[in-house]
């Protein structure tokens, strides 16, 4: 009986180990960009032995393809829920800017300041830069999760060609990738301090106004 509570404790002991290593990485990542941040680095901020990099994931580049796996899951897996729930209100057939809400909402959310996944976003950012091969290989590649929504707005949109419903997908996310800090603190200063980001319904609001637009004619 002992051995075995010994072996549970042992293995709850290296899940909240391992849980440290992954945290502290995102963090040093999302502030400070994947060649800046050394093993070393990381396992002084988690407070854990120098090799549980190694041991719990096998190499840096290992540890940072695994936060960006999980988080891009749970970004998109948030992405898909809404977008469900917007079929189920609306018969299989949602409108364009409620699918185009179900894309907007999830990164949004995660940007607020009070949000604590506003450093996941910020790591999702610096992936998107300076991740690995590996890294941008899927994101050239996989393109799963947005085929849901090409598909909902082609179906919102029937009169469009498929190869346009993609060039303004295209253009929908670019405005949402640079929505994200440091374009968004450029603006901000442009207008003299007067684009508050803290006010994330009102900005989702802009945005859909701006989207939604670009798919009307």
């Amino acid at each position: 009986m002992s051995l075995e509570v010994d072996g549970a404790d042992e293995a709850q002991t290296e899940a909240v180990t391992k849980n440290l290593v992954f945290m502290a990485a995102e963090r040093l990542f999302a502030l400070h960009g994947f060649q800046n941040v050394s093993v070393r680095d990381i396992t002084a901020e988690a407070g854990v032995n120098l090799a549980s990099v190694n041991y719990h994931f096998g190499s840096k580049d290992a540890l940072l393809f695994e936060i960006f796996r999980r988080r891009t899951t749970e970004l998109n897996r948030e992405r898909a829920r809404l977008l469900h729930e917007a079929n189920d209100r609306h018969g299989g057939k949602p409108p364009v800017r409620e699918i185009l809400a179900a894309l907007f909402i999830p990164p949004l959310r995660w940007m607020a300041p009070e949000n604590d996944r506003r450093i996941s976003l910020q790591f999702l950012i610096r992936a998107r830069s300076e991740g690995t091969e590996e890294i941008r290989t899927i994101l050239r590649t996989d393109v799963t999760h947005l085929r849901r929504f090409s598909d909902a707005l082609t179906a919102a949109r029937p009169d469009l060609p498929d190869v346009e419903v993609y060039w303004r997908l295209h253009f929908v996310l670019g405005m949402l990738h640079n929505n994200r800090f440091s374009e968004f603190d450029r603006m901000n200063a442009l207008a003299d301090g007067r684009m508050g980001e803290a006010d994330t319904a009102a900005l989702l609001e802009r945005m859909l106004d701006f989207a939604e637009a670009g798919f009307i004619r």
